[in-house]
């Protein structure tokens, strides 16, 4: 895919904008997305771009007065700004920051990723399952040739597992 501006390199960074069920979408090359982001400089921050808070309209009467106790940040501050000014910022900011972390992340709380050998162990353990089912279906319609090789290939995996 070619970038929407230049026409002449290939897309490399991909902007879709939902507004009121208005989708739009732009595709751009490394060099004018460098350009486009000098431009959006001062105008947006990047959180406004990813969290849509530039399209959120006035601050409710209870936001206006919101301030974090610890760093002193005005959540109006925040909202201008799209950064935090102390951990404490999370607690007090916490109902308006539930709403965007979700729109951003898919979800309100970290799950983290699991290390690439829990995830070899798992689908280790996940084959043994499949191949027992299997093993289970094959003495049912009395496949007895397919049963032994299953049960050597479950016995053959259950003896690396260790």
């Amino acid at each position: 895919m070619l970038c929407n501006v230049c026409h002449k390199n290939i897309a490399t960074v991909h902007l879709t904008e939902i507004i009121n069920a208005e989708v739009t979408e732009i595709h751009l090359c490394q060099v004018c997305a460098r350009h486009k982001t000098e431009e959006l400089k001062g105008q947006l921050s990047v959180f406004d771009l990813l969290g849509g808070l530039s399209q959120m309209g006035k601050l409710k009467k209870e936001e206006v007065s919101l301030k974090c106790s610890f760093c002193g940040l005005a959540y109006k501050e925040f909202k201008r700004k799209g950064r935090l000014g102390c951990g404490n910022c999370y607690t007090t900011f916490k109902h308006q920051l539930l709403p965007i972390l979700k729109n951003i992340h898919g979800a309100t709380q970290h799950t983290g990723k699991f290390p690439l050998s829990v995830r070899r162990k798992e689908t280790f353990r996940t084959k043994i399952k499949e191949l027992r089912k299997r093993l289970e279906r094959a003495i049912g319609i009395e496949e007895y040739e397919e049963a032994a090789s299953l049960r050597d290939e479950i016995r053959k995996l259950e003896k690396r597992d260790v």
